[in-house]
């Protein structure tokens, strides 16, 4: 994955995982995730992972009503190497995640120092390590983008996304997009760039139209 000597070869990836659960919160390959941890038990796993490969799987929780202070996980996580940190001086972590693998998310283990951990199946996801080519619905995509940030009165610098190469386009925008979390599970699951942009597209173009059957309703 992208040359560097520091991130894990398929088989390196271990057999268990540490998880970060967070609703609407999405990781997937070589994408960037910057987290603030203040929580004693996140510390206290970032703390561990940072002695050790560097590793922390995201994974979503079910929605439920209520507040389950141990809910239930979504079965397909992503985890992600720590590649930067800083510590304030208020006691927390300002963290990067790289995206590396998704994985299934198995047995979940006992609880040590606060945090959650699970036995972590990699062999659905050996593609993410080394990805094919992309090819994306460019103008269809752009289009449908344009309107979902009109909709959701998010500014961008077109510029710079146009000079955006596919896969890192889609990406970004997967984790950041203001989607359900639900559609971001179904984003993360997709089995490959090019049916994530697909499912993208959809969900803007969706989410345009239920604008503009709004706005008629009002009239």
């Amino acid at each position: 994955m992208s040359g560097s000597p520091f991130f894990p070869r398929f088989e390196q990836l271990g057999p268990t995982v540490p998880v970060f659960p967070l609703p609407g919160v999405l990781l997937l390959p070589r994408g960037l995730l910057p987290l603030n941890i203040f929580e004693p038990r996140y510390i206290a796993m970032f703390d561990d992972a940072l002695a050790s490969d560097r590793m922390i799987g995201m994974v979503q929780p079910v929605e439920q009503a209520g507040a389950d202070p141990v809910p239930e996980l979504y079965r397909v996580g992503c985890a992600g190497r720590i590649t930067s940190f800083d510590e304030t001086d208020d006691g927390r972590y300002v963290v990067t995640l790289t995206g590396i693998c998704r994985f299934r998310v198995g047995e979940e283990l006992p609880i040590g120092r606060g945090y959650r951990r699970v036995r972590s199946d990699w062999s659905e996801f050996a593609g993410d390590l080394e990805p094919g080519p992309v090819r994306i619905d460019r103008p269809r995509f752009m289009g449908a983008l344009s309107g979902y940030f009109r909709k959701h009165a998010i500014e961008a610098n077109w510029e710079a996304i146009e000079d955006t190469p596919d896969e890192r386009l889609v990406t970004s925008l997967a984790m950041i997009c203001p989607f359900a979390p639900s559609e971001k599970q179904a984003l993360l699951e997709a089995t490959t760039v090019d049916r994530r942009a697909e499912m993208m597209i959809g969900l803007m173009e969706m989410a345009v139209l239920g604008q503009q059957g709004n706005d008629g309703a009002r009239h």
